[in-house]
C-alpha cells in the first residue's frame, strides 16, 4: 500500500503585523496619557495655589478674594508687563518711586501751585490779546486747561503747499509767540498735522515726514528767538489726529495745522494728547482740495 505524502504546513509570513500593531497602539495610548498628564488646568491650578496660600499665610477674611486691577500675566525681560497697556498699570505706593511722577493721568493733574496757574492764565490772555486779529479771522485758536495751553495755527498761513519753509508773513507771528513764551520756563511741544491727501516727493515720502519737518522748522525758529532748546519738543502727527472731516475742503483746511502746547510743570509730555483727536467740526460741503 502506497504511503500518503504529508503536505507542508502553510507558514504565515505576516504574523509579525499583529504584535507590531499592538505595540503601536500601546505607544499611542502612552503618549495620549503623557499629554493629558502634562496639560495643566489653569482653573484647578489657581484653586490649588490659593489653597496653599491660605494654608501657609492664614485664612482669608472674605469668602472671595478681592481683585484690584487686572492680573499681571508675566513680566518680560525689559521690565514691561506683557498684554497690559501703560494706562492699566496700578501705581502702588511701594513702586511709585520707580515709576516716577509722570504716570497714568499725569496730563490731567492740577498745577503744582496757584502761581503757575496764574502764569498760564496770563500767558493765554497775552496770546489772545496779541493775536486778536488772527483769532478773529479763525487762523489761530487758543485753548486753556489747568496745566497747559494749546495754540492751534492753520498751516495755510505758515507754509506753502507741500513745503516746510515758513512764509515771510508768518515769521513775525511766530516771533511774537516766541517773545511771549520766552520769560517763562515752561516746556513747549510743537505738533505738525496734515490732512489725509497723500504726498510723495523726494523730500517728503509721506505726511509723516512733512508734518515732522514743519514742526521742526518752527522749533528752530523758536530756538533762534531765544527759547532754550531743552524746553522744546517736536511731534510729527501726520494725518492721524484730525479735528474735522477730511471729506470736505474746509475740513481738510482745518486739519492742516501746527499746534503749540505750552506744558505747565504739573503736566506730562503727552498732556492734551490723552484724549486723542479733538472734537470734530460739523461736516461741511465737499469740494476738491489742493495737496497739504
Amino acid at each position: 500500500m502506497a504511503r500518503r505524502k504529508h503536505h507542508e504546513e502553510h507558514v504565515n509570513h505576516e504574523a509579525w503585523a499583529i504584535p507590531y500593531g499592538d505595540l503601536v497602539t500601546l505607544l499611542l495610548a502612552f503618549f495620549v496619557v503623557m499629554y493629558a498628564v502634562s496639560s495643566v488646568n489653569e482653573g484647578k491650578y489657581r484653586v490649588l495655589s490659593d489653597s496653599l496660600v491660605a494654608a501657609f499665610r492664614g485664612q482669608p477674611h472674605t469668602m472671595e478674594p478681592i481683585q484690584i486691577g487686572q492680573r499681571l500675566t508675566r513680566v518680560q525681560h525689559d521690565d514691561t508687563v506683557a498684554g497690559i497697556s501703560p494706562s492699566q498699570v496700578i501705581k502702588l505706593p511701594e513702586i511709585q518711586g520707580l515709576l516716577g511722577e509722570a504716570g497714568p493721568g499725569a496730563g490731567q493733574r492740577q498745577p503744582e501751585n496757584d502761581q503757575e496757574s496764574e502764569q498760564l492764565r496770563r500767558i493765554a490772555s497775552d496770546l489772545e490779546l496779541a493775536l486778536e486779529r488772527l483769532i478773529y479771522q479763525d487762523l489761530i485758536r487758543i485753548r486753556r486747561d489747568a496745566s497747559w495751553i494749546e495754540v492751534e495755527i492753520k498751516t495755510d498761513m505758515l507754509f506753502p503747499s507741500g513745503s516746510a519753509e515758513i512764509s515771510d508773513e508768518a515769521i513775525s507771528v511766530l516771533q511774537e509767540l516766541a517773545a511771549t513764551f520766552s520769560p517763562f520756563d515752561y516746556r513747549i511741544r510743537v505738533e505738525g498735522h496734515t490732512d489725509n491727501v497723500p504726498i510723495s516727493t523726494l523730500q517728503f515720502p509721506s505726511n509723516w515726514e512733512l508734518s515732522a519737518a514743519r514742526a521742526a522748522r518752527i522749533v528752530r525758529l523758536f530756538e533762534s528767538s531765544g527759547i532754550s532748546s531743552t524746553r522744546l519738543m517736536v511731534a510729527g502727527m501726520g494725518e492721524h489726529q484730525p479735528v474735522a472731516d477730511n471729506e470736505s475742503r474746509e475740513g481738510r483746511d482745518r486739519n492742516r495745522r501746527v499746534t503749540l502746547v505750552v506744558l505747565g510743570h504739573g503736566a506730562s509730555a503727552t498732556a492734551s494728547l490723552a484724549a486723542g483727536p479733538r472734537l470734530p467740526d460739523a461736516t461741511l460741503q465737499d469740494s476738491p482740495d489742493e495737496q497739504d
